[in-house]
């Protein structure tokens, strides 16, 4: 599906974005894997490339304007073009507060994380996409849609995700470059971590998803990642993709 694609992911050494990765470079994308640390980038890469793909891993800070703009240089560097930027770094978060113990500090790392470097990125990606004519994902959650009881800075700021993402998509789809959001629900170590803490949960989340079971972050979210990047999704821009196995519907 993505032979002669590539592919630049941040926050991929882990999690989603390591599921993402690899579901991109097993369907022919050549993948560029960026983290804060660059040994743990290029496990993933090392993985990719035992599968019999092309990677490399990179170190890249998102805050960092000039690390977002040396990742897009990579991709060209290596592999001539860059067909799809995924934005999925994200803040570790706090632990869950009601709003009135929520301080101003609160929502620095949120947004220095999560949403200004949709706007650094966008400054350094867009000649890059407009010449492959690719497209920008951005990993969001379903907290941006639904709301949540005690993590209402994490919601603000992945509501706000999806507002920029649609700001992108009607100014760049007369370039030909397309915008769309995704949000998934897929077991990862954080979650992992989470349901340690809270069994009871496991069977909840379980039941609540209407396929009765929980995603896969490579299979599951991968795939649906790499339809987006492809041009059979050509027609598709300004949405939110709902990857959770019908746990939310709209």
């Amino acid at each position: 599906m993505l032979a002669d694609n590539t592919v630049l992911i941040t926050g991929a050494w882990e999690g989603l974005g390591r599921g993402i990765a690899l579901a991109a470079g097993s369907a022919g994308a050549a993948v560029i894997v960026s983290a804060l640390d660059r040994d743990r980038a290029e496990d993933v890469a090392s993985e990719i490339r035992a599968r019999g793909g092309r990677a490399v891993g990179i170190a890249c800070d998102v805050t960092q304007q000039a690390d977002l703009a040396a990742a897009v240089g990579v991709a060209q560097a290596e592999y001539g073009r860059l067909d799809a930027f995924i934005h999925n770094a994200n803040e570790s978060g706090s632990a869950a507060r009601a709003v009135e113990d929520i301080t101003d500090d609160d929502w620095a790392p949120a947004i220095a994380v999560g949403l200004r470097p949709i706007f650094l990125a966008a400054h350094v990606v867009l000649p890059a996409l407009v010449e492959s004519q690719g497209s920008m994902i951005v990993m969001t959650s379903p907290a941006g849609i639904d709301g949540t009881a005690t993590l209402p800075v994490y919601s603000a700021v992945k509501g706000a995700q999806r507002a920029f993402v649609k700001s992108l998509a009607r100014e760049w789809g007369p370039r030909g470059v397309r915008v769309n959001a995704v949000s998934p629900s897929a077991v990862t170590p954080a979650l992992a971590a989470y349901l340690e803490r809270e069994p009871q949960m496991r069977t909840h989340m379980i039941d609540r998803a209407a396929l009765r079971r929980m995603g896969d972050a490579e299979k599951d979210i991968g795939r649906a990642l790499n339809f987006l990047v492809s041009r059979d999704s050509g027609f598709v821009t300004g949405q939110t993709l709902i990857v959770s196995g019908g746990a939310m519907m709209l």
